[in-house]
C-alpha cells in the first residue's frame, strides 16, 4: 500500500515544518519531550545526521518527509503482511509509526490487535501512545484522537 495524501497532510499537521529561522532556513530542536535527543528538523525528521546546529533549507525538509513516508510506507506494509487493511488504517498506522519509531509500531498491541482482525481493540490502542519521557504531552493527546478516528473510517 502506499499512503495517501490525507496520511501525509495528518503527519505534516502535527510535525509541522518547525523552526524556521530568520534566514528562511531550518534549524534542528531539541525534543520537546525529553529537551535533548533525538534532535529534530523539518515535518519531524530525526536520525543521525541531525545534530545541534544542523540546518536545512525547505526544499531538504520536503524531500526527507518524502524519503521517510515512502520509508514507514513500507516498514508497515512489511509489517501488517497480509491482514485486511484499509487504506485509512493503513494512513493512520504510517503516521502513527512515523511519529513512534518502526521498532516501537511493530511490537505494538495496536499492530497485534490490527493483524487479529480487532479493529475496534486497535483503534483503542493509538490514545495509550501520549506520552513522552513519561509526560502527557495535549499534541500527541489529539494526534492519537486524529490518527484513531482515521482508522475507524
Amino acid at each position: 500500500m502506499v499512503p495517501s495524501a490525507k496520511c501525509a497532510k495528518l503527519i505534516q499537521q502535527f510535525e509541522g515544518c518547525a523552526k524556521e529561522g530568520p534566514d528562511g532556513h531550518f534549524h534542528a530542536y531539541p525534543d520537546p519531550g525529553s529537551g535533548g535527543d533525538p534532535w529534530t528538523i523539518g515535518w519531524g525528521s530525526t536520525g543521525a545526521d541531525i545534530v545541534p546546529g544542523t540546518i536545512w533549507t525547505q526544499q531538504q525538509c520536503d524531500d526527507r518527509f518524502n524519503e521517510h513516508l515512502r520509508e514507514f510506507a513500507e516498514a508497515v506494509t512489511n509489517a501488517i503482511g497480509s491482514s485486511r487493511t484499509r487504506q485509512p488504517q493503513f494512513d493512520a498506522m504510517v503516521s502513527f509509526a512515523y511519529n513512534v519509531g518502526i521498532k516501537n509500531f511493530t511490537t505494538s498491541t495496536l499492530l497485534r490487535l490490527h493483524k487479529a482482525g480487532d479493529s475496534k481493540g486497535a483503534a483503542a490502542e493509538f490514545a495509550k501512545w501520549n506520552k513522552a519521557a513519561g509526560k502527557v504531552l495535549p499534541g500527541l493527546t489529539r494526534r492519537r484522537a486524529a490518527e484513531a478516528a482515521l482508522y475507524a473510517k
